[in-house]
């Protein structure tokens, strides 16, 4: 006769089972713990990382000419006398006679500015070789726009008769009022210059030319006048010239992706 098993010892067996299996799942998780961190669910693998496109880097250089419609006119007055105070007052007349024969020529006050006033002994050598001061010499320059540039010659002509010995012409410059057209014009032929370089260097590379990634400018450069023009039919005592063209240039520097 089979003798049952009492309720206690039952449950302390069903006990340590749960117990051990307990145990033993608490160690399995702690071993999958980390990979499991260390790549989270729905992270997405790492992309290939692509390579840089091939690019060209040109420069580009364009001009533009125009005829100018300013003159700029580098004049002015210079006194010697025995004294400084002899020498000033010698060159605020001599001045005075510019000044106003410039506002007769239709020139206005804002298109003349002085440019530089000066005082200064004149200094002689004697034949023992010593240096003293036998006067003075005072002077003032003037810078003077024409905007009427067909009357360049006869604004010349007509501040030297009124200055005479007192007066000096120191030059005259040719220029456009307003450059920005002209500078318009030089920027886009620096660009199409450009882009023409670029295209033949893809063509040449067997790609095809692709966006522009950077476009910087350079200063402009203005050489000066150039090529022939009819000579001013001066008026009186005037004085004929030439204004020729003004000349605008631009450089540019593209980088272009080839494709």
């Amino acid at each position: 006769m089979t003798t049952p098993r009492p309720r206690a010892a039952r449950s302390s067996r069903t006990f340590r089972l749960l117990a051990a299996t307990t145990l033993l799942g608490g160690l399995l998780a702690g071993t999958t713990a980390p990979a499991l961190a260390a790549v989270p669910a729905g992270t997405p693998l790492p992309a290939a990382r692509e390579a840089a496109p091939a690019t060209v880097t040109v420069a580009g250089h364009g001009r533009a000419s125009a005829a100018p419609d300013l003159a700029i006119l580098s004049i002015g007055v210079e006194a010697s006398r025995a004294t400084a105070k002899e020498a000033m007052a010698a060159q605020k007349t001599a001045a005075e006679a510019l000044l106003a024969v410039l506002r007769k020529q239709r020139i206005a006050d804002r298109d003349i500015r002085t440019d530089s006033l000066s005082l200064a002994p004149v200094y002689t050598q004697s034949t023992e070789g010593e240096s003293r001061v036998t006067g003075y010499q005072a002077g003032q320059a003037f810078s003077v726009k024409v905007r009427e540039i067909d009357r360049t010659g006869q604004v010349v002509g007509a501040v030297n008769d009124a200055t005479r010995d007192a007066g000096r012409i120191n030059g005259v410059v040719f220029d456009v009022a307003d450059p920005s057209a002209l500078r318009a014009k030089a920027r886009e032929a620096a660009f199409r210059d450009a882009y023409d370089k670029a295209a033949q260097h893809a063509r040449l590379s067997g790609h095809r030319l692709g966006r522009l990634v950077s476009l910087s400018e350079g200063e402009s450069v203005r050489p000066g006048p150039g090529g022939a023009a009819p000579t001013l039919a001066a008026e009186d005592s005037g004085v004929p010239m030439a204004p020729g063209e003004i000349e605008e240039q631009i450089t540019v520097s593209a980088v272009f992706e080839l494709l």
